[in-house]
This record gives C-alpha cells, structure tokens and sequence, in this order.
C-alpha cells in the first residue's frame, strides 16, 4: 500500500517523499483548543481524500490508512529493530510448528463507544472481513486461517459464516489455527485488518466507513468530504502512545505546492511530502524544521499482465526496459537526492534486505538493453505508457524515465495522468490501465516478505498488475512454513532473485522522507510506513 503502510515502528524522525501514494491541496485550515491532550490545541497535516469508507478491512491507500492507523490500535507494532512491541495484545504465542497461534489481550482497552474490547471483537469481526459477500479489499489477508476458504471460496457463495480456525477461549484470549506452518504470523498481525469492531458496526457498516469507532489513539470527529478529516485525542486510550495533543485535521489537498506555500505562511503543520519544484529550497526555507530521511518504502513501475502488451511478454523484454533507465541521474537531477536509487524489490531497513539483489538487471546498460529487448521480439506495438496520479509529484519523473527508454531503446513511452490517487487506484481495480502503472508500496511490516508476496502473490490484494507464476508462490509458501524467521528470510530472499527473472515489476527507487513542520509544532517525528506520527506533536 500501502500500502499500503502500517505501523509505527520507531519514534525517530522518518517520513514521507514522493511517494507511495500521494497527497493533494486545500483551503481549510484551522486550529483551536479542548479535548484531552497533553500539548494542547489541534494541529493540521496535509492528507488526501481516502479512496473508500474507513473500515480498516476496506483500505489499503495511504490517505485512509492515516486515519485506520490512528483510530484502531493494532495487536502488535515493532521497535527500531524490527522486533515485535505488543500493542493491544498481552502476548502472542506459537506451537512448535506455528500452526496454533494464541492471542492474550490486555485489560481494560474499550472502543471510542464505550464499550469493551473483548476477543470477540477480534473473531467476529475478523470472519466479518473474510466472509466473500462483504467484499473487503483486504479479505485476503484472512486466507491462512482454517476454515478462509468456506466463507471465502474461489467461486460461489460461501458454505459457511465463520472460519473455523478461530476460537474464543475467554474475554481476552482467542486462538487461530492455520492452514499450515507459519514462521511470523505474529508480525502480520501488526498490519490494520487484523483490528478489532465495536458490535456496533454490524448494525449499520455503511454508515461505519463514513464515522468509524476505533480503540486507538484517536477518536473519529468529522468527514467534510474534499475537505478534512478532524481527529480528537480518546481520554480513555489504554496504550502507550497516548496523544500529546487534543486532536488533528487532516486537510484534503490536490497540489503539492499549495500544502508547501500554507506551511510557509504558517496555515498547516506538517507537510508529508514537498513536490518536486520546491525540493531544492525547502531546507534552506526551513531550517531545522525540515525533514530528509529515508524510510520502509519502493517505487516501481507495474506492467499490467491482462494487457495484449503483457499477457504473454518474455521477461527479457521488462528486463531490457530495466536496464534502459538511467536511475542514477534521474535521483541527481530530477529528483534533486531526494530518493535513493534501488538496487533490488526490497528496501533497506527491512529484515532480509541484500544491497544488490537484481544484479546487472538493475545497472544502466543501453547497448544491453535494446539488445535484450529485440533478441526477445521488442514489446508489442513498440510503445508503452505509464499511468500515474497528477496530484502526487510523479509527472517530472515518469518524463524523465519514458525518455531514457526512448533514447536507450527505441520505444515510445509516454505518461498516462490520472487527476489524482483514488482515479488512479480505481483504474487499477477495474483492469482499466493500459499499460503499466506507477506503483508505491510501503511495507505492512518490516520483513522481506513484505515487499514480495503481498505485491506479486497469486490473488493478493495489492497485485494489481495480476502477476501469477506457481514456482514463486510455492517458494513464498516455502518461505512461510519455514521453521524459523532466519530460515523465512533466507527463502524470501532467494525468491527475490527468481523475481528478477520474471519482472512482475521494474523498481526504481526506495523513497525518504522530504517533509517538515511549522513553528507552531514541536515533536513532529514520521515512521518508517511514511505517516507521522500523530501522537507525538505537541502544539506550541
């Protein structure tokens, strides 16, 4: 997604840049007091308008996820390193094989309504989630669970209501029994669709998504539709990160520069990202207040494999179309070094990441690159388009890369801008692009498998370029049922290289943090999932 993106993983400084998504413009800023936070007033950041109603098992876009992330508190979250921090969860075991999962959850948590979050919070809404006639985007994150395919199967209607690998043993344990062994199933539980629902949501899940009750940080307030979101601080929040603070509005902006130009003038607080035009000023603009850091997060470009492109493509050609981009200069020059140039799917940070991992494929080699691509019968029609968001920065980029392949190969190459992220993403769910798509993607959690089985996995939700081939989902299954998280890893690492012989993707960079803040606000640190964290700003 994340991106989706997920949770909050250090309390450093890491953020947002041009980036897996993307953000917009707006007119309405405002701030003001009340509330339960300890940094008093309400500060605003720059958002966009989410794609769909705001249930964490229908989002997986970075505008709704900000707000997913904020109102639910997740089971588990992770430290610096990568390690497991429990969250709402007490604790989290395994049987030898991982096979038998055993959730314990902490007292005296309650949802914004009042009431208690209990583990049937947990199961019911779980099933709910899974269950094929609701319909939820991120349904497939239930599928390793006994029981996932009566309620969820491949054709028809579902046999059954609930999944029977899930069990309430009392208030605040449940278990969950898998299909097969699974190494870190506990990390995949840090991710939002793993969340908990109030009873209340079942009365009415439409009206839900448009005021959604969460047990996180923060309370829904207010939807003004193109306009902001406004968050208030939750008096009776039970974790950790309580917010320093009495709230935030997330304002709605369709121009980067606009957000920039009313951070300058002291009308917005944060800033997630700076477009590109106002990347070789902003830190001289503003000081210490600026923010240039890397974080979890890839750029690629996404052939889409039902296109008579690509249906029936050699990889040769997408490795050819690689190695035609002369990364190096376009990070120097168009993106002024606010990104750094990938050199495989992973990015750094995430455990298993390996510095070179596509090897040649990922060098700029123009002779071998046209040779690659006619050897292999040159791409269909000799022209292909990248479709992008024209809200999101993207435009000087995707220029620049289409005329490194014009020049290194001979193929045409032009943008393909949709007027901002949610006409972008939609095109992408109803198979309506047309050639490749500029794809983001912020990891759910901080391991290699992040970056693979979520992206390129047969049926995965966030494979929006349907990318399938047996031998790469049976070694990210191999990889899964490994016995340990070392030998995980390992297996996901080799699945990378197999990646490289197929090109379900051609990566391009791994994002860092271009943003910053205003002298109103001090304490304003981003995760390494692109999103800052909220709960930390105090309003000065």
């Amino acid at each position: 997604m994340r991106g989706a993106r997920s949770a909050k993983w250090v309390a450093g400084a890491i953020g947002v840049a041009l980036v897996a998504s993307a953000c917009g413009s707006g007119d309405d800023n405002s701030s003001g007091s009340g509330g339960s936070g300890d940094g008093g007033g309400v500060f605003t950041v720059d958002s966009g308008e989410p794609q769909n109603p705001l249930v964490p098992t229908d989002t997986n876009e970075q505008y709704g996820a900000l707000v997913i992330d904020n109102v639910f508190a997740n089971l588990v979250d992770f430290d610096e390193d990568g390690e497991l921090v429990y969250t709402a969860a007490e604790s989290i075991d395994r049987n030898e094989d991982g096979t038998e999962w055993t959730v314990n959850l902490r007292d005296g948590w309650t949802f914004h309504d009042g009431e208690a979050v209990t583990a049937e919070s947990y199961v019911n809404a779980w099933n709910w989630a899974a269950n094929i006639s609701n319909n939820q985007k991120n349904s497939y994150w239930f599928q390793d669970i006994v029981g996932y395919d009566e309620v969820h199967p491949e054709e028809g209607e579902a046999t059954a209501d609930t999944m029977s690998g899930l069990e309430v043993v009392d208030e605040t344990t449940f278990t969950i029994s898998l299909k097969s062994p699974f190494s870190y199933y506990d990390y995949k539980l840090g991710y939002n669709p793993f969340t908990p629902l109030p009873s209340s949501f079942y009365d009415d899940p439409e009206a839900f998504g448009e005021s959604p009750v969460g047990n996180g940080a923060y309370k829904f307030a207010s939807w003004e539709r193109e306009r902001k979101i406004t968050l208030e601080a939750y008096e009776d929040y039970q974790g950790d990160n309580a917010a320093q603070n009495d709230g935030v509005e997330l304002v709605t902006y369709t121009n980067l520069n606009a957000a920039y130009q009313d951070l300058l003038s002291g009308n917005l607080d944060v800033i997630r990202q700076v477009d590109t035009q106002n990347l070789p000023v902003f830190k001289d603009d503003l000081g210490d207040r600026a923010i240039s850091q890397p974080y979890m997060a890839n750029q690629t470009i996404v052939p889409v494999f039902y296109s008579e492109t690509w249906e029936d493509i050699d990889p040769q050609v997408l490795q050819g179309l690689s190695m035609a981009i002369d990364r190096e200069t376009i990070v120097n020059t168009v993106m002024n070094g606010s990104v750094t140039v990938a050199t495989g799917f992973v990015a750094p940070g995430a455990k298993g990441y390996e510095e070179n991992a596509g090897g040649e494929v990922m060098q700029f080699d123009p002779e071998k690159a046209k040779e690659l691509i006619d050897e292999a019968g040159g791409v269909p029609g000799n022209e292909i388009r990248i479709q992008y968001n024209a809200d999101g920065g993207h435009e000087a980029w995707v220029t620049a890369v289409c005329n490194s392949i014009r020049q290194a190969t001979g193929v045409e190459c032009s943008g393909d801008a949709k007027p901002d992220f949610q006409t972008d993403l939609n095109a992408r769910d109803a198979k309506e692009v047309k050639s490749m798509y500029r794809g983001g993607w912020i990891a759910d959690y901080p391991l290699n498998a992040a970056f693979m089985k979520e992206l390129y996995g047969t049926g995965s939700s966030a494979n929006t370029g349907f990318f399938s081939n047996e031998d790469v989902d049976r070694m990210f299954a191999e990889g899964d049922s490994a016995a340990s998280l070392d030998e995980t890893v390992a297996a996901y690492q080799d699945a990378e290289k197999e990646l490289f012989e197929l090109m379900p993707a051609i990566p391009l960079w791994h994002q860092q943090v271009n943003g910053g803040f205003s002298e109103r606000v001090s304490g304003v640190t981003f995760d390494p999932s692109g999103q800052p964290v909220l709960t930390d700003v105090t309003v000065d």
